[in-house]
């Protein structure tokens, strides 16, 4: 599994770093050498990376909390909104707003003006205003949605942050950081290990790069999520569903369709067989 994951990112060109003139010097240990005036990244590092991140989302997730996909350069927006999708998380791909994490409640308030916005335009209580002031809640509208509509659904801190490209990520991670919050994020060579708890060393300008490396990452939150909703069946006193019961149920529905004749019932409690 580990050597097809470091095959496709290789060809994925996950390896290739900046130039030479371009680096980080805190990321030495993450290069594995210098091909020409480039700096070639150590993709086993880079697979210890995508371990560590899975194991701490999985764990996060597991426990309740969420996750945020952030991803404002252009390479790295589709694989952003589309890991956070997939898995019912949040996202950021048009910029990341001060105060998101630190100043959460100016924040929900206006995730509940975007709420608010929508509910006009859907029942035309915009288009009744004049045109001037309908033009300018429309501009309002777009502007508000595309900076929160990845978020929109975060009622709370989140438990971690992903990031692509620790520099350009800056003021997201420096938030994280003073709220305690857990942070992994893709670095290229130029970056500064140092601003992230998980790094994955990789090159974070290669489209195909991100989305493998996140969608590894999403299928360690879908699988954190799968636990917690079995904890919290447990939790709620409900027998949990036992998967050899359901196989066995399962065979006898397909015998029964193949002899004509109606499956066995399974006895329930209190009564005889």
């Amino acid at each position: 599994m580990a050597n097809d994951l470091a095959r496709n990112l290789i060809n994925a060109g996950v390896h290739f770093g900046h130039t030479v003139s371009r680096w980080n010097p805190k990321m030495k240990p993450y290069v594995y050498s210098r091909r020409g005036m480039v700096h070639i990244i150590n993709v086993r590092e880079t697979l210890k990376g995508i371990i560590l991140a899975k194991k701490l989302l999985g764990d996060i997730v597991a426990g309740g909390k969420d996750v945020v996909f952030v991803g404002t350069k252009r390479q790295a927006k589709k694989a952003a909104k589309s890991a956070a999708e997939a898995t019912g998380m949040h996202y950021v791909t048009t910029r990341w707003l001060g105060g998101t994490f630190t100043n959460f409640r100016t924040i929900h308030s206006r995730i509940q003006r975007l709420d608010e916005l929508e509910a006009m335009a859907t029942d035309g209580s915009i288009e009744s205003e004049s045109k001037k002031r309908a033009s300018t809640l429309k501009r309002e509208l777009r502007k508000v949605k595309s900076n929160l509509e990845g978020i929109r659904k975060m009622s709370q801190i989140p438990g971690a942050i992903v990031v692509v490209d620790a520099r350009r990520e800056v003021l997201a991670l420096r938030e994280a950081k003073k709220m305690g919050v857990p942070t992994i994020g893709i670095i290229d060579t130029d970056s500064n290990p140092d601003l992230v708890d998980v790094p994955i060393p990789g090159n974070d300008d290669s489209v195909k790069a991100i989305d493998i490396i996140f969608g590894e990452l999403a299928s360690a939150v879908a699988e954190g999520k799968t636990m917690y909703k079995a904890v919290a069946k447990d939790e709620d006193g409900r027998k949990p569903r036992v998967r050899r019961r359901s196989l066995a149920r399962a065979a006898d529905a397909e015998t029964a369709a193949e002899t004509g004749k109606e499956p066995a019932q399974t006895p329930t409690t209190g009564q005889s067989a």
